[in-house]
């Protein structure tokens, strides 16, 4: 049974289909050929609510890298064209408190459905 991973911060870009790349401080386990659903939000969800599925991808290939190893074609890759690395990282490192330079699993993964 596949696992739900959230989008919630790209989720437009999911829906369009203009992400390719995603950065977790997680996901480990991952290996090429895992499928994962793709969400909108998968905690904080309020009673009631109800996981919201946009779509299931497939792992290519994961890496551990510093977060600060973005270039400007993987902004495009993660659906975010619009910033330069220097303001990827910036927006990462204020949303989850960390350094840098912190080590991410980049995550490439191509649409099933």
């Amino acid at each position: 049974m596949p696992r739900n991973m959230s989008f919630a911060m790209t989720t437009e870009q999911m829906y369009r289909r203009q992400k390719w790349v995603t950065r977790r401080f997680g996901w480990w386990f991952l290996k090429p050929g895992d499928i994962v659903n793709a969400v909108e939000k998968g905690m904080g969800l309020k009673t009631g609510e109800k996981i919201v599925r946009i779509c299931q991808i497939k792992i290519v290939e994961t890496r551990s890298e510093p977060l600060n190893a973005i270039d400007d074609t993987d902004c495009i890759l993660e659906g975010l064209p619009e910033l330069d690395p220097l303001d990827f990282i910036e927006m990462l490192t204020k949303k989850y408190r960390c350094d840098a330079d912190k080590i991410v699993n980049r995550i490439l993964f191509e649409f099933l459905n």
